[in-house]
């Protein structure tokens, strides 16, 4: 994440920079033929978003960040925070299900249409559904596991419900970090 983010900023500088030099000497880089900035940069910032967005759901699903309403989950006993805690997992399941399946259904289309600068197939771009879906998806099914067999961690079920002051052992790098 840090790489595209630092991707991210260096092709939209370096372009800004240029554009703004190519304003400044005009004459100089009409005669080199120079168009005043990188085409490729533009095209390629915006697919490192798209990955950064979709590979830092993935992060904040895995520490439990995502935003939620903890309001009547924080109300219940344990028993009906695990409850709560099944349903609104098998939701996210069901959701990945459905994201994969979408990203699957599009593949075909995708990989036969090409970016506009790079020539590069789309699948790069939408592609990330695969590892978004599959990841969270992963993660979730574990976590559902864990509670149709008993072996949740209460830390873990604390912070569902919105407790961020659970023992570390919940498996949060807010824990890690402290």
């Amino acid at each position: 994440m840090v790489l595209l983010l630092f991707g991210m900023v260096a092709m939209v500088f370096g372009n800004v920079v240029l554009r703004y030099a190519e304003g400044l000497f005009s004459d100089y880089f009409r005669a080199q033929g120079w168009p005043g900035g990188i085409s490729i940069s533009d095209e390629m910032s915006r697919y490192f978003f798209v990955w950064l967005t979709f590979i830092g759901a993935v992060v904040v699903h895995r520490e439990h960040a995502h935003l939620g309403v903890e309001t009547l989950v924080k109300a219940m006993p344990d028993v009906g925070r695990k409850v709560f805690m099944f349903l609104s997992d098998s939701l996210v399941l069901l959701c990945c299900a459905v994201f994969l399946w979408g990203t699957m259904k599009q593949h075909g289309l995708n990989a036969t249409n090409v970016a506009p600068i790079s020539g590069m197939p789309m699948t790069w771009v939408y592609g990330i559904g695969y590892f978004t879906s599959i990841g969270i998806g992963v993660m979730t099914l574990a976590r559902l596991i864990r509670i149709a067999t008993g072996t949740i961690n209460e830390a873990e079920v604390k912070i569902f419900a919105g407790d961020w002051d659970a023992p570390p052992e919940a498996g949060s790098v807010k824990g890690k970090i402290e």
